[in-house]
């Protein structure tokens, strides 16, 4: 079970009570010291980390600030971000880094249409912009992870081959091409 499926789980059982104290039948009195309990349990649920995994993320993202260093990327250190948005979208953390390289170098040839602004991924065909590359990371991600409302019926529980297979269905190499980027980017010893 990943990650992202089980924080799903402990937030619907914590939406319940929630929703009880929100929201008491008539003539019951509601518990109001319940809800601060009830939120505390939702953050330790989200915060649960180990000191390995810790390390594991920072090392996957050392290795994506790295890799675009080295190609002259305008997404140099965005490591950080990227490797987020994957955990938080279960999809493999040198997917959309490698999308990019494929599409526009990396960033270095964003798309040139006004009206699509910071989109190094060639989402929509260069006809969505973002407001910022940071939300170009996080749309894009949680699209490609099936996370978003408009796209889930094409991304939801895919594998990599499957995603780049929708992403660019008509270059037949597409998936090979971006799959060989993400073979370049390296750390020593990463949890996959």
């Amino acid at each position: 079970m990943s990650k992202q499926t089980i924080i799903r789980y402990l937030q619907s059982i914590v939406a319940i009570p929630m929703l009880a104290v929100a929201m008491p039948l008539t003539g019951i009195q509601s518990i109001p010291d319940m809800a601060p309990s009830i939120a505390n349990s939702v953050e330790v649920a989200d915060s649960v980390i180990t000191p390995q995994e810790k390390e594991d993320l920072k090392k996957k993202a050392d290795a994506i600030d790295t890799f675009l260093t080295k190609r002259g990327s305008v997404l140099a250190g965005y490591g950080a971000k990227f490797v987020e948005e994957a955990e938080k979208n279960d999809i493999d953390w040198r997917l959309l880094v490698s999308i990019s390289g494929r599409e526009t170098t990396f960033g270095r040839n964003m798309c040139k249409n006004p009206k699509a602004p910071n989109n190094p991924f060639g989402w929509g065909s260069c006809k969505i912009g973002f407001k910022s590359i940071d939300e170009a990371i996080e749309k894009v991600s949680a699209s490609l992870g099936g996370n978003s409302e408009g796209t889930a019926r094409h991304y939801t529980g895919k594998t990599t081959l499957q995603i780049l297979r929708k992403y660019n269905s008509v270059i037949p190499n597409y998936p090979k091409e971006v799959e060989r980027l993400m073979n370049m980017i390296k750390v020593e010893e990463v949890v996959k």
